[in-house]
């Protein structure tokens, strides 16, 4: 599959050159079926073109095939082709491992992540309720990252409370510029053959598209990134749009890296002396916790999931999401026009600016989940449905965040540079230039109350604002808002 561009994943671990042939499909239909960033769809294309490539290099014969659907790709090689089986690693998605079990071929699993699902109940045993903190303890314990015998190195789990400092008030080029390649015919060819249906600026060779460039990608972040990650992780910039980020989801996502080796890397780094703990750890536990738990919530879950939405959100997608023109918000616009230049925005402004917004304005989670998947260079499904429908909006009602990601303006103000010249004001809650995340945030709380009036979490924001003097012309404005908001005028 295009997500499994790896050598040591799952079949292609055993295959040979005198004895298998590779088949590649290219979904002319997955291609065509949304409204992709078109970074997003030229990164998927030209990966699996790289590395049909490398494989002939290698020897191998492959048919890379391009048709309407996975399905037709698949009939057309084993009509033409005659192979005595066909034999697939475990898809990565509901989608494809239910078109895999529709047709007439041998699955292997898949170990492209480090905790498969198997392994993951395993874990859960017979517990009733369990948080991802014990899960990332777990994985530690028995991936022996960053043990000292059977404690933790350095006495402490997580350090995350050295991690979140605002930015820095100056020095905003102290982060090293990412690396980028020259782009060549392949890319050309790509361009030109997805061209239509997609939106967002052209590819400029930030996004790898080979495993070598990949690996140059990963020791340039270990080296010259890594030991400045973990203070300022939570933070955001309008100057600066990648600051101390790995930027390297796309390649564990699609399989160019492989989790085991990134995690690996960074250890050693630590291991050197060349890296402090806090950053070592707040990194790993993205890789070995987040990301795996993540992965193994999904498939627990799935597929009913995707379709929850426990706050009945149904406002849809405004066209500043696809449009950073459309709205006056600074952090909005930044944000969203880091998503345009690059089909990329880090974890802080995806889940506390643009599914923080989402969330307090009531948009509609599939509508979001939809858009992110879309538009993010590292999306996939089993990535944006938990991150979305229950991380970021909610969705679930509680079934993976045991609270709201909800605040206000004075949460922007305070990890980012964007409220200073901003067209509103963020310690406003009424009149036509108070912020809209300030009077949303509020508005949210009221419009929920009674739900989490019983959280203990966010009891007391629900209190404070019940007893608003203000709050009747606070939902006032907030009609206003969303009004402008439809519009394109916010």
């Amino acid at each position: 599959m295009g997500d499994q561009l790896n050598r040591q994943i799952g079949a292609l671990k055993e295959a040979h050159p005198e004895t298998h042939q590779i088949l590649i499909v290219e979904s002319r239909g997955k291609i065509s079926s949304q409204r992709w960033h078109v970074q997003r769809a030229h990164f998927l294309a030209a990966s699996m073109r790289r590395f049909v490539q490398e494989l002939r290099d290698e020897g191998f014969d492959v048919d890379y095939r391009v048709a309407d659907t996975m399905r037709l790709g698949v009939a057309a090689h084993v009509a033409e082709m005659a192979p005595s089986r066909v034999v697939v690693t475990e898809p990565n998605s509901v989608t494809a491992r239910t078109l895999v079990a529709s047709l007439d071929v041998d699955v292997v699993r898949s170990d492209q992540f480090l905790c498969h699902p198997d392994e993951y109940v395993e874990f859960m045993g017979t517990r009733k309720s369990f948080k991802m903190e014990d899960f990332y303890r777990w994985q530690r314990r028995r991936l022996n990252v960053l043990m000292d015998g059977d404690e933790p190195v350095e006495g402490k789990w997580n350090f995350d409370e050295e991690n979140r400092l605002p930015p820095p008030k100056t020095g905003h080029d102290r982060w090293s510029t990412p690396m980028t390649y020259e782009l060549d015919e392949l890319d050309q060819q790509v361009i030109a053959d997805i061209a239509g249906n997609t939106w967002g600026e052209a590819p400029t060779g930030v996004w790898a598209t080979t495993r070598n460039e990949a690996l140059k990608r990963l020791q340039f972040f270990v080296s010259e990134v890594l030991p400045m990650f973990g203070e300022h992780e939570d933070a955001m910039l309008k100057s600066n749009w990648h600051l101390a980020h790995s930027l390297l989801s796309p390649y564990l996502n699609n399989g160019l890296l492989l989790p085991g080796e990134v995690v690996a890397a960074a250890e050693s780094a630590y291991r050197s002396g060349a890296v402090p703990i806090n950053s070592a750890e707040g990194f790993i536990r993205q890789i070995i916790g987040w990301r795996e738990y993540i992965w193994n919530c999904y498939w627990r879950w799935m597929p009913d999931y995707a379709e929850m939405n426990s706050l009945d959100a149904q406002v849809d997608i405004p066209p500043m999401f696809t449009d950073s023109t459309a709205t006056q918000m600074s952090c909005m616009k930044s944000v969203i026009g880091h998503v345009e230049e690059r089909s990329y925005a880090h974890h802080i402004e995806r889940l506390m600016v643009l599914g923080n917004f989402a969330l307090i304005a009531g948009i509609n989670p599939q509508q979001l989940t939809r858009w992110m998947w879309n538009s993010f260079i590292d999306a996939a499904e089993w990535v944006m449905v938990p991150n979305v429908i229950g991380m970021s909006q909610y969705a679930d009602g509680g079934m993976l965040a045991t609270k709201p990601y909800a605040s206000g303006g004075a949460y922007i103000d305070r990890m980012s540079d964007h409220c200073k010249g901003c067209a509103y004001d963020r310690k406003k809650r009424v009149g036509e230039d108070a912020c809209p995340f300030t009077v949303l945030y509020w508005d949210f709380f009221l419009r929920h109350q009674e739900r989490f009036v019983k959280n203990p979490r966010v009891a007391r924001q629900v209190r404070g604002a019940q007893q608003l003097v203000d709050k009747d012309e606070l939902q006032v404005t907030a009609v206003g808002i969303k009004r402008k908001l439809h519009e394109g005028t916010l």
